[in-house]
């Protein structure tokens, strides 16, 4: 059986930590639109999704976690890795600059996804 906290629903979302820093430097508020355009994104996509359903329903018990991928090479390649292992994600793709700037997962057992995610550290 697993812990419980391993059955915690958990909406994981990860941002291009190049971003923040120079020669990029883009502005706090901006990244975190970014992260909430990918988020918001992966929810309504997904919405019917019981594990959606149950984690909107939770409202101030929700829990997210922010990851960092280094760059937008190790993004795309994070999504490609998601969609193979057949997890559900969104890929923020800025426009009209077609840049990926962020992902996000739908909610899932962090059990499900951790393994995919382990890799990544927090966003800093």
């Amino acid at each position: 059986m697993a812990a419980p906290d391993e059955e915690a629903l958990v909406q994981y979302v990860v941002l291009r930590g190049d971003l923040c820093r120079a020669p990029l430097s883009w502005p706090l508020g901006a990244l975190v639109a970014q992260g909430c355009h990918a988020a918001l994104a992966a929810a309504h996509a997904h919405r019917d999704h019981p594990d959606t359903r149950a984690y909107l329903a939770a409202g101030g018990a929700m829990r997210t976690v922010v990851l960092e991928a280094a760059d937008e090479a190790a993004l795309r390649a994070l999504a490609e890795t998601l969609r193979h292992h057949g997890l559900d994600h969104a890929l923020w793709t800025e426009q009209p600059e077609d840049v990926a700037t962020c992902l996000a997962l739908r909610p899932y057992p962090r059990r499900q996804v951790h393994p995919h995610l382990r890799a990544l550290r927090l966003l800093r």
